[in-house]
C-alpha cells in the first residue's frame, strides 16, 4: 500500500535514508549522512511531498516530491530487488507527467534502474556538498 507521509512517519524516513545512503553512496564518507540525518528529518522531508510503500505497518521505502524533481526515493535494505523501487516510482510517475531527479555517477545501480524505467540523462553537474559527478535525469509521459 502506497499513502501520504505523516509528521510520524519522519524519523523512521530519515533512518531508511541514511541505512540505504551510507550502503549505496560508499564512495562518499559516512560522516557526511549522519551529519545530515538532522536536516532530513527537520527540513528535507518536512518541505516535500512524500509518499512511503507500507505492508501490514511495515514501512518499505518512500519517495519525496517537489514540484516535478524527485528528491529522493529510498528503499529499506531488506527490501531492495522486492519490486517497492519500482512501485513508489510508478506512483510519482502517476503523479506527475513529467519527472526530474539527479543521481551520483558511482551509483551505476540506480543510474541503470532510471535507465531502465525510462529517464534519460539530460545533464552532469557536480553535487556541491560532496564533489561527486551526478547526472540530472528526466523522464516525460508520452502517453498523455
Amino acid at each position: 500500500m502506497i499513502r501520504k507521509a505523516t509528521h510520524k512517519d519522519i524519523k523512521k524516513l530519515a533512518e531508511i535514508w541514511l541505512k540505504t545512503s551510507i550502503i549505496a553512496h560508499d564512495f562518499i564518507p559516512e560522516k557526511y549522512w549522519t551529519d545530515n540525518k538532522s536536516l532530513m528529518e527537520e527540513q528535507y522531508l518536512p518541505n516535500s511531498e512524500v509518499y512511503l510503500a507500507e505492508k501490514e505497518g511495515y514501512i518499505l521505502g518512500f519517495v519525496a516530491l517537489i514540484e516535478n524533481h524527485i528528491v529522493s526515493i529510498f528503499v529499506d535494505k531488506e527490501q531492495q530487488g522486492k519490486g517497492t523501487g519500482s512501485l513508489l516510482l510508478n506512483y510519482a510517475k502517476d503523479l506527475r507527467t513529467e519527472l526530474t531527479l539527479n543521481v551520483y555517477h558511482k551509483n551505476q545501480k540506480s543510474v541503470n534502474f532510471y535507465k531502465a524505467k525510462g529517464f534519460k540523462v539530460v545533464a552532469e553537474t557536480i553535487d556541491k556538498p560532496t564533489g561527486e559527478k551526478e547526472f540530472k535525469m528526466h523522464w516525460k509521459n508520452t502517453e498523455r
